[in-house]
């Protein structure tokens, strides 16, 4: 395929995910309290149906990512269109509970099969090892959804109420959202045959090459395979953990350590850049490098920043943020080609949802578990995300004998 045509899925993709990830991830963010408030619930109970979502959202990971491989992702992603718009609808018709939990359950279903996991599935099956360049792509872009979710979440709050920001991101995902992915290129671009992998483009540039250039002894060694499997299903659900307890409390975090509330909002705005900046990095001068190095130094971004403002407390609280954000940025990349550096384009999409399973569900009980440790031990609850931070490093570097082979 053309770099011109590649460039131009990378961007409807991109949109897409944007709009995918402001409308779902970063929708609680903005309309739970309101939602709570005329739903006579606790505001802890719409997150609680979010981390619904997020576990129904694993269990339909393996089965999206299967159905990717074998027919491609454009049907699969404009079919989740549909699933996001008719769950947004049905949230902003909810008259209690039972409405709020069925349209976050079946949020979770859209969720499962819409997000990056998907979207970074139909770059394998559209570009096999080629896709490095193209999975960093999309993340650029799509890194701005909380810049273009919460802000406008916000106005449609103001200017329709909750509900009716919940039904005016149901148009967007008919009227915006479903153009873009059904403007894919189909697999029959890239491939033909109902299970036959994409092939790598040819001559593959250089800022592939530290993918390509690594055999894949895992996935032709059982023992092997599964090790590494498994390694990497643990550092997807530490770091996705520690990322999204982050995104819940980061300005309660910085407050804890002695910031004003105001500098507490200001700095952690910081996150966007710093990931977007990372991003870059990646997409430049570490895409000629193994992105499992990209993954290690990544991995210890926030475990440094955190000692830094556990030592030297307010000071430190804008250099830890912009180490946990840029940290955070690279290893949502990491996610989706690390198993492809490891195992290849074919079967990518089914075994991409097994191993983000476990860190589906880590992300669900996140918010909560990391909040009642600052309740308990305030800006101290950092160790703990910093202790999950080692480890996944430590898991990172277990891997380096299979790189070597």
């Amino acid at each position: 395929m053309r770099p011109s045509s590649q460039r131009w899925t990378v961007a409807r993709l991109g949109c897409a995910q944007t709009l995918a990830w402001a409308s779902t991830y970063y929708l609680p963010a903005m309309l739970a309290v309101p939602m709570a408030r005329d739903l006579g619930v606790a505001t802890s109970m719409v997150f609680a149906a979010f981390s619904l979502a997020l576990i129904v959202s694993a269990l339909l990971g393996p089965l999206a990512g299967r159905a990717i491989d074998r027919h491609g992702g454009r049907p699969v992603l404009v079919g989740t269109n549909l699933w996001f718009a008719a769950s947004l609808a049905g949230m902003g018709m909810a008259q209690g509970p039972v409405g709020l939990f069925a349209a976050w359950a079946l949020m979770g279903v859209a969720m499962g099969s819409g997000l990056y996991e998907a979207a970074f599935a139909t770059l394998v099956r559209l570009y096999g090892q080629g896709a490095r360049g193209a999975i960093t792509g999309i993340t650029l872009i799509a890194g701005f959804a909380s810049t273009v979710g919460w802000p406008l979440s916000a106005w449609m709050e103001l200017q329709w109420g909750w509900r009716g920001a919940c039904f005016g991101w149901a148009a967007l995902h008919l009227l915006v959202g479903l153009p873009l992915n059904g403007g894919l290129p189909g697999i029959e671009n890239a491939a033909t045959g109902q299970n036959a992998p994409a092939p790598a483009p040819a001559p593959a540039p250089a800022s592939e090459k530290a993918t390509q250039a690594l055999p894949t002894p895992a996935a032709s060694d059982a023992p092997h395979a599964l090790r590494t499997a498994v390694l990497l299903s643990f550092v997807f659900a530490v770091t996705w953990f520690t990322s999204t307890a982050m995104a819940a409390h980061l300005p309660r975090v910085l407050q804890a350590s002695g910031t004003s509330l105001q500098a507490a909002v200001a700095i952690a705005a910081l996150v966007g850049p710093a990931q977007v900046v990372a991003r870059l990095l990646e997409f430049g001068l570490l895409s000629r490098l193994h992105p499992l190095l990209s993954a290690q130094l990544a991995a210890a971004a926030h475990p440094v920043g955190a000692a830094i403002l556990i030592v030297v407390g307010a000071p430190a609280a804008a250099v830890f943020t912009v180490l946990h954000g840029a940290g955070n940025g690279i290893l949502t990349i990491a996610k989706g080609t690390l198993p492809l550096a490891f195992f290849g384009p074919a079967g990518y999409g089914e075994r991409q949802g097994l191993m983000m399973a476990p860190a589906r569900v880590a992300q669900a009980f996140a918010p909560l578990l990391f909040g009642l440790l600052i309740d308990g031990v305030g800006a101290a609850a950092l160790w703990v995300t910093s202790l999950l931070g080692v480890a996944a490093l430590a898991a990172l570097w277990m891997l380096r004998p299979v790189v070597r082979q």
